[in-house]
């Protein structure tokens, strides 16, 4: 079994002929992360390059064995990512994307249904996207990262636009996935994110800052 879950070696991001991230070498343990900076920071790209969702340089490998650009599709299906801010097509419904995640995905960790339930969504997931407001969408966008049975999941400022009482629950979800089934998640938000408030031993090993 390979010690790291994450290991990114020669990442180089740029824009216009702009490097806007470069990471010589990163290796990511089995644990909860927390990526620290300011806008423009560079963490959202960070988050969607190891993702696997925009081009760069280098390569990540998941559990020291698949490479995220030689065999993209594998990668993708063991890492999940929810957007900071969300967007999908106004014309299909959220039971729409769940069901083309959970076809993509692959049977789960739980019932998604009891994901639904919990983060409050089944009272408009048969609803199109167009109506949705901006925590409708971010619930939305929470509950497709915890489709299929990924390895890690990336939340990019899982928290901002969520209502307060949703926030137990989210991190009851993540305690859950990353005590019962190993699942390794990077998060970053702008407020804290502490072990008292997310319940889960969050160590100084476990903070990156870019």
């Amino acid at each position: 079994m390979a010690s790291h879950i994450l290991h990114l070696s020669n990442i180089i991001k740029a824009y216009h002929d702009t490097v806007v991230l470069d990471i010589p070498s990163l290796e990511l343990d089995y644990g909860v992360y927390w990526l620290l900076g300011g806008n423009g920071a560079g963490k959202t790209t960070s988050m969607k390059v190891m993702a696997g969702l925009i081009p760069f340089r280098g390569d990540i490998l998941l559990n020291g064995k698949v490479s995220c650009n030689k065999q993209p599709v594998q990668y993708r299906k063991l890492v999940n990512y929810a957007e900071a801010e969300p967007l999908y097509p106004g014309f299909i419904t959220g039971s729409d994307l769940v069901a083309l995640y959970v076809k993509t995905k692959g049977e789960g960790y739980t019932d998604i249904q009891k994901i639904i339930d919990l983060l409050g969504v089944s009272s408009f997931i048969h609803q199109p996207v167009s109506s949705y407001s901006s925590g409708m969408l971010k619930k939305v966008s929470l509950l497709l990262a915890f489709t299929g049975r990924s390895k890690v999941i990336l939340l990019d400022e899982p928290l901002i636009t969520l209502d307060t009482q949703s926030l137990p629950l989210l991190y009851a979800l993540v305690e859950e996935f990353h005590q019962q089934y190993g699942v390794t998640f990077c998060i970053t938000s702008h407020q804290p994110v502490t072990a008292g408030s997310i319940r889960l031993e969050v160590q100084g090993k476990n903070i990156v800052k870019i």
